[in-house]
This record gives structure tokens, C-alpha cells and sequence, in this order.
């Protein structure tokens, strides 16, 4: 079983903690983080999405962020977040490579499985610069089919438009692209 922190508003744990089907289950509010890897490419920035594997019960066969994960309890979201780059992606990096760009309140009701799923979390967002091939990545093949780089701004606009079949969420992508004009 995996237990996560309950968490206040402000996705700071409250001193209880939940399953997480149980969280899913009645909607308890949680953390979870999220890591968009980038490169630069030809004057291009570009987005690795990964593809989500075909037998997972949510978004099976959808793009969705490079990385991401719930956050067990008692763990941080910087922590979590480099965890599940290794597991995911098997890319390492230190914590002073990932970039915050901002927090993300989601909230969405849904039906997986003949089940209803109620998503109550606060997602941190992060991006960190890696230039590596499709290839290198070692990704997770119970949680992910395979990954792909596009340039971002064809991804915000492949997203917007239905273009690609995805669980992306364009207010992410927005705070993604801002965090990358403010550093460059």
C-alpha cells in the first residue's frame, strides 16, 4: 500500500495521512510532482512526453508529462520528484537542476475501471534541461510505452487543438513555457 500526507490548501501536510486509493476514492486532498524535461533543439525548446503504457486503467495510451508522481508520506516534493525521474525515465539529477515554475491545483472527477476516481491534489511543476536521446531513456515499461521529443510550442498547440491524444493540461503547459521565457 501506498500512504500519502494529507495536505492543507497550501499542499502542506496536515499530520494525517491516507491510502492512496482511499484518496482517490472520497477526493482527500494530496501532493504529487511534476517534471517536464526540455532541451534546446535548432532555436527550438522541446518536451519530452512520455506515452502512457496501454495497460494503465487512467489516460492508457495518452501523452502526459515527462515525469510525475504522488508523493508518499513524509516525503518532499523535490525529493519525489527526482525519485520518479530515476524510476520513470532512469535520468538522474541533482536537486539543483530542476527548475520550479509554480504550483498547480487540480481538481477533476472521473470513472476508471468502472470505478469513480476524484482527483483533489496540489502538484508542484518543475522542468529540468536534458539533452538525451529517445533512445538512452530507460523508461519504465509498467508505467510508460515509450517517449518522444516535439517542440513546445507544437505540443501547447497539439494539446489545445486535440491533436494528439493526451491528459496534458494546457494551464501546465502555460506555466511551463513562462518559466522557460523567463530563463532564457
Amino acid at each position: 500500500m501506498e500512504y500519502l500526507d494529507v495536505v492543507d490548501e497550501a499542499g502542506e501536510p496536515v499530520g494525517a495521512v491516507v491510502e492512496r486509493a482511499e484518496a482517490h476514492a472520497r477526493g482527500v486532498l494530496h501532493r504529487t510532482s511534476h517534471v517536464w524535461v526540455l532541451r534546446r533543439r535548432g532555436g527550438a525548446v522541446e518536451v519530452l512526453l512520455q506515452l502512457r503504457a496501454a495497460a494503465k486503467e487512467s489516460y492508457p495510451e495518452r501523452y502526459d508529462v515527462s515525469s510525475a508522481g504522488h508523493i508518499p508520506a513524509g516525503a518532499g516534493y523535490v525529493d519525489s520528484a527526482l525519485r520518479e525521474l530515476r524510476e520513470e525515465l532512469g535520468l538522474e539529477a541533482a536537486p539543483a537542476e530542476i527548475v520550479p515554475c509554480g504550483v498547480r491545483r487540480i481538481r477533476r472527477r472521473e470513472r476508471f475501471g468502472g470505478r469513480e476516481f476524484v482527483d483533489n491534489q496540489v502538484s508542484r511543476i518543475f522542468l529540468l534541461w536534458r539533452d538525451v536521446a529517445e533512445t538512452e531513456v530507460r523508461f519504465q515499461q509498467s508505467e510508460i510505452d515509450g517517449v518522444r521529443w516535439m517542440p513546445l510550442d507544437e505540443c501547447i498547440e497539439s494539446v489545445r487543438i486535440g491533436g494528439i491524444p493526451s491528459c496534458i493540461d494546457l494551464e501546465e503547459l502555460a506555466m511551463v513555457k513562462a518559466a522557460v521565457e523567463t530563463i532564457a
